[in-house]
């Protein structure tokens, strides 16, 4: 008896004892899977579609599409660094990035409680159109501060700036304006006002017709002079853009072959010549006019529903960003630190001349001008602008029945309503077993409504002539002859070539020919869907210095908005 009795004891002993491992290992993986769920939360830079509720100590924050690399790195840091508020809840930032335009009629129903845009220029936006729709006289944006900064400058391939007298010769708008009418194959570029740098590099522009480098006025921006002087190098422009991170993108793509020189804001040319894998080098054109910087404020946003929890939050995020350590983080990414008191030739330093900047320049910094003067630069530029020959080419084959066309449709009215300026000539060309100019091109004052009537009455049936469509678009803008506009095609299309006249191999051929000999045309094509012809759509991109963009049914919209940034 006794004997069963011990091992009954020792029986309950292993029990016990495998009971006690299993709830251990038990804590472990809950333990565990606590930590990685922590992880996962902490190095999560992307708001989850389901997060409409944020918990207390949480913040939600939009920036600039440029500081991508930036803002992830510096917010999974903060994240993983597991703060607290008073109460004890744990502090955590959600990101995403949005253009300078979204950001300013995104943040108003207080979604997001911070931004950081690229310039001061679009909080001003921000509480102007806060007033408009609420009516409240207290500005939206509140506390703010700087973490970051970087001169608008105009990168340039290395070999070209030395055939301009770089570095010996301090390089300016007028040389660019001179380098460009005296020599038909210099192809430059600026974005368009809609982004900090285009806007930025065209009040540059102004200040140096207006021969100023402070208090520029309405006056200054409108006197005859100096619109002459700003249209001068407006109409020397290849072509505008959506931004920097594209501009960068394609330069590191393409190299030399994409564009002899562009304006960005310098942190792009040390990020290209840091990541780029051939020898040729962009150094950072510093305007011997002066220029402005994008100073990356971080604004906290004054929504009646803001909670005293997210101001501590903003308080330890303010707090974190200005740290030194943080902003040597900065610096090492190639933005000038908000601290003046870091050097910018220390050893981590990315501000050499391999990286083609210069820490001592720019050496005249422009005073940024009033909102009101703003607004009037941003009006004047649609008339100092290069103007734009513009045929839309739309495919409205068979293929494009069902929800492709209504889409494509919505798209197309997209883009008109965002090219603002009436003297943009807009045409368009519908194919699918013939090719039909449905509106003949010219300025939008004059036929606007009869491009949106035809967009309207479109409807799909028969084969795709891609090819002859675009050689039609093409002879026109050739016959025109207009070579002080920006000539250009936008062709979409869901599907293959099947159905045209002209070979791609005799289209290459007259597009090259007109190039040399007529217009310089530059074709956009936009691949509406998986099926669509992107050998052929690459090819007449190529051949021409345009691009190949993918659109869907749910994203073509956007993609048609942007492409109306280049016009």
């Amino acid at each position: 008896m006794a004997k069963r009795t011990n091992s009954s004891n020792r029986t309950g002993l292993i029990v016990a004892a495998i009971l006690v491992a299993f709830v251990i290992c038990l804590v472990c993986v809950l333990a565990f899977i606590s930590l990685l769920s922590d992880r996962q939360d902490s190095t999560t830079t992307e708001p989850e579609a389901s997060i409409e509720a944020l918990a207390p100590g949480e913040l939600r924050l939009a920036y600039s599409p440029e500081k991508s690399d930036l803002i992830g790195k510096l917010v999974m840091e903060f994240n993983e660094a597991r703060y607290k508020t008073p109460d004890g809840d744990r502090m955590r930032i959600y990101t995403e990035p949005l253009d300078p335009q979204a950001m300013v009629g995104a943040v108003q129903d207080g979604y997001f409680q911070v931004v950081t845009p690229d310039s001061s220029v679009w909080l001003d936006q921000i509480d102007r159109q806060w007033a408009e729709q609420s009516g409240a006289e207290a500005t939206l944006v509140g506390q703010t501060f700087r973490y970051a900064v970087s001169p608008v400058v105009i990168a340039m391939w290395e070999d070209v700036a030395h055939s301009m007298g770089y570095p010996e010769h301090s390089i300016g708008w007028k040389d660019i304006l001179d380098r460009a009418q005296t020599d038909a194959g210099f192809r430059w570029s600026h974005s368009s006002t809609s982004t900090a740098s285009g806007l930025l590099a065209t009040l540059a522009q102004f200040y140096a017709g207006a021969g100023k480098t402070r208090d520029l006025t309405a006056a200054d921006a409108e006197a005859e002079s100096t619109l002459e002087y700003v249209s001068a190098i407006q109409k020397t422009v290849r072509y505008y853009g959506e931004g920097e991170t594209t501009l960068i993108t394609r330069a590191l793509e393409d190299g030399p072959g994409f564009l002899d020189a562009f304006v960005v804001q310098e942190q792009m040319v040390i990020y290209h010549n840091a990541n780029r894998k051939g020898s040729d080098r962009l150094v950072a054109i510093y305007p011997q006019e002066g220029t402005l910087w994008e100073d990356h404020p971080m604004a906290l946003l004054e929504h009646p529903g803001l909670t005293s929890d997210q101001r501590v939050v903003f308080s330890q995020w303010m707090e974190f960003l200005q740290s030194s350590e943080i902003q040597g983080q900065v610096l090492e990414m190639g933005y000038r630190p908000a601290d003046l008191d870091i050097p910018l030739d220390g050893p981590a330093s990315p501000f050499v001349s391999d990286n083609g900047v210069d820490p001592r320049e720019p050496q005249t910094a422009l005073q940024m001008p009033s909102s009101s003067v703003i607004d009037v630069v941003q009006n004047v530029w649609w008339y100092t602008k290069r103007h734009t020959n513009v045929f839309l080419v739309v495919d409205v084959s068979g293929s494009m029945r069902s929800k492709k066309l209504p889409a494509a449709q919505e798209a197309l009215s997209v883009f008109l309503s965002q090219v603002a300026g009436e003297k943009e000539a807009v045409g368009l060309i519908e194919f699918s077993s013939e090719v039909e100019e449905t509106v003949p091109l010219a300025e939008l004052g004059q036929n606007r409504v009869a491009l949106q009537d035809a967009i309207e009455d479109m409807r799909a049936s028969g084969e795709t002539s891609l090819l002859d469509a675009v050689e039609l678009a093409h002879y026109r803008l050739q016959q025109l002859g207009d070579s002080d506009r920006i000539n250009a095609i936008v062709v979409m299309t869901d599907g293959l070539e099947n159905d045209s006249r002209i070979s791609m191999r005799t289209l290459e051929r007259e597009l090259q020919e007109g190039s040399q000999e007529g217009v310089s045309v530059v074709i956009f094509c936009v691949a509406f869907g998986r099926d669509a012809d992107y050998d052929t759509l690459n090819r007449l991109a190529d051949v021409t210095g345009g691009q190949v963009r993918e659109g869907d049914v749910t994203s073509i919209q956007e993609l048609y908005k942007i492409l109306s940034t280049y016009f």
